[in-house]
């Protein structure tokens, strides 16, 4: 039993990189994502219940958070997440912090206190969009579809020609 209890911290998986420029490895990035969630929920209750970003922020932290301490293993937060590597992971959440504080430090971005009768301009932009992006247009229906529509089309009463002049 002893020493499991030291063995088992010896014996874990130890990253050797993460194969990302710039990007150290963190040996106890479980701990330290942890710590940045907890502190995330704690700072983010300064940003009105109702609003959006403060549920998102929540759902996705309280989520990731759970990962983490359900998981003692680095590679298994990573699989389980489908985020990115850990330190990409504490990247993003220490980032997020940077983020609340523009919203509700003194920067006082405050983007949830615009009034209700503010009205804002839209500009309709008709440029082309470059060949490199791509314009997400949907996929072709599928055959059922046209089957469907086709039988709809035939069972409804078809207007004659005089009512279609009235």
């Amino acid at each position: 039993m002893f020493l499991r209890a030291i063995a088992r911290p010896l014996m874990a998986k130890v990253k050797q990189t993460t194969g990302i420029v710039g990007l150290d490895v963190v040996p106890n990035a479980r701990e330290v994502l942890i710590g940045l969630y907890n502190k995330t929920l704690k700072e983010i209750q300064a940003v009105p219940s109702d609003e959006g970003y403060r549920k998102a922020v929540e759902s996705f932290t309280k989520h990731r958070l759970t990962v983490c301490q359900e998981e003692d293993d680095w590679e298994k937060i990573e699989k389980r997440l489908g985020c990115g590597q850990v330190e990409e992971l504490i990247e993003e959440a220490q980032d997020e912090l940077k983020l609340i504080e523009k919203m509700i430090g003194s920067y006082k971005w405050d983007p949830w206190g615009v009034p209700d009768d503010y009205e804002c301009e839209v500009i309709e932009n008709d440029a082309p969009v470059p060949k490199h992006v791509p314009l997400h247009r949907p996929g072709p229906l599928p055959e059922e579809f046209y089957n469907t529509l086709e039988a709809v089309r035939k069972t409804e009463t078809p207007a004659t020609e005089s009512q279609l002049k009235e």
